[in-house]
């Protein structure tokens, strides 16, 4: 590699660290009344990455390079094209603005985390409309021939518009919907039992089995707790960090967030050791993302092979929720489906209804249809609407999501869309994997290793239609996605 594009991108890597460093602290184990001070000190760190993304020197550089891209690896051209997209882009934002809206982004999740513990939206809002205020304007600097909404989908997954999701959207609904019906016709499951007690410390032994289960090294993967689970890599694919939140009556809503966390980190750690502080270290795309994360927590996670492996591990740590259950009960409860009012605790089938929720909210927003005061109103509407229920509170309702307090508008369409590349994915592993076989025997690493070969090792590499395409060898369809949805939910139903 190029000596200077090396030594520029360790740069602009441990300064991303840092704030990474200063973020994952904030949203996990900082004292509550710290952010103005991670704040402040954030607000410095991205003045200097600024200076340094779009400095002379780095844009003379890059400049050089593009021009002798014919005598270049496939890396470095990469790298070029993705560093020259985003430093056009930062050149466009006023720097005091792009160091503004950091330090709102910290100043923005405390008042979320305020509000959401007062059950009050009034608290978040004014931060919100700051948010979506910054997101209109850097829409407009930066792409003023697009719809403001489209350059907001586009930061999340490169090509996504509101054509297309309108189109994946009307099909998933024009399939789902009457799949949902059936479904409600059909007599219920039961899964009351599930919320019998569960004890924060034997949830913790639970997650540790799990991420061993899933093959995380744990030497390069840490796990703690906070509000909203996240994952996050810190400078490289060398840290990688993984969060949930312990309820002692739902063992099975950490279970499945430690899982989903599990599918991005081992997403996060695939990439070639050669590209470990480069802008290709990573995930490509958040729906790329969101296919790992999706494809472990549903895919594998919910399947009846996975319950009847972790099912004596369940007995031994939750015997007050197990009692006389047997395997079988397990997989159903898991997988009962029931419009509800959480969506990262959404049943499989229900769950897409959520993301359009909010996809419809975020188009009005950016639209001018909309306005933040709003939201509360509209979010609870929609729900009456799309998944048939109240919601009871804001707490419950417009605030369940950390998403918005950190400026991630346009991202809830990566959910649904990795849901559906992730069935795929599926479908094409199962041509060289004996998949079901590898689950019951407690050993996924056939799996791990078809996604290694097939997504991660390529990080950045290529675009994600590229790499969707490389490791399908056709286009992408959803009709892998419902065909999936509707064999397994009839099974389980009896239609």
């Amino acid at each position: 590699m190029n000596e200077q594009l090396r030594v520029l991108q360790e740069k602009l890597s441990a300064y991303d660290h840092a704030i990474g460093i200063l973020t994952y602290d904030g949203e996990t184990t900082a004292p509550k009344r710290t952010s103005d001070n991670r704040s402040h000190s954030i607000g410095i760190l991205s003045e200097e990455l600024y200076k340094l993304s779009v400095g002379e020197e780095t844009v003379k550089l890059l400049e050089g390079l593009e021009r002798e891209k014919e005598s270049l690896s496939l890396e470095e051209q990469r790298m070029i094209e993705m560093m020259l997209k985003e430093i056009r882009d930062m050149q466009k934002i006023p720097m005091e603005e792009y160091v503004a809206f950091q330090e709102l982004s910290i100043q923005a999740t405390k008042a979320w985390k305020d509000a959401k513990d007062a059950d009050d939206f009034e608290i978040f809002r004014p931060y919100l409309e700051k948010m979506v205020d910054y997101g209109k304007r850097f829409a407009a600097y930066c792409a003023p021939e697009k719809h403001p909404y489209d350059y907001m989908l586009n930061q999340f997954e490169e090509g996504l518009t509101q054509e297309k999701c309108d189109a994946f959207f009307g099909n998933l609904r024009e399939r789902l919907v009457p799949l949902l019906r059936k479904i409600k016709e059909s007599p219920q499951v039961d899964d009351s039992f599930l919320n019998g007690f569960a004890s924060e410390a034997n949830q913790e032994i639970f997650s540790n089995y799990l991420m061993d289960l899933m093959e995380l090294d744990r030497n390069h993967v840490g796990l703690s707790t906070t509000e909203h689970p996240f994952t996050t890599s810190l400078g490289s694919h060398h840290d990688v960090r993984i969060t949930t939140h312990y309820f002692e009556d739902n063992f099975a809503s950490s279970m499945f967030s430690v899982i989903h966390e599990g599918g991005h980190a081992l997403y996060d750690r695939g990439p070639k050791d050669e590209y470990a502080y480069t802008v290709l270290d990573g995930g490509v795309s958040m729906g790329i993302h969101e296919s790992q994360s999706r494809f472990y927590e549903n895919l594998i996670g919910r399947s009846r092979g996975f319950i009847e492996l972790i099912f004596p591990k369940l007995k031994e740590l939750f015997p007050d929720v197990i009692q006389d259950h047997s395997p079988e009960d397990i997989y159903r409860a898991i997988n009962k489906v029931e419009p509800s009012l959480i969506r990262i605790e959404a049943d499989e089938v229900t769950y897409s209804l959520h993301v359009m929720v909010r996809y419809e909210l975020e188009k009005r927003l950016f639209s001018g249809e909309l306005e933040v005061k709003d939201l509360p109103t509209e979010w609870n509407r929609l729900y009456k609407e799309y998944l048939g229920v109240d919601v009871p509170s804001d707490q419950q309702g417009v605030l369940q999501d950390s998403h918005w307090a950190g400026g991630l508008m346009g991202y809830f369409p990566s959910y649904a869309l990795g849901s559906a590349y992730g069935a795929h994915f599926l479908k094409k592993m199962r041509e060289t994997v004996d998949v079901d076989g590898a689950i019951k025997a407690g050993n996924l690493g056939s799996i791990n290793k078809w996604n290694k070969e097939n997504i991660w090792q390529y990080g950045c590499l290529y675009k994600p239609d590229q790499l969707i395409e490389k490791a399908l060898g056709e286009p992408f369809s959803s009709d892998a996605y419902i065909d999936y949805l509707e064999k397994k939910y009839s099974e389980i139903y009896g239609f």
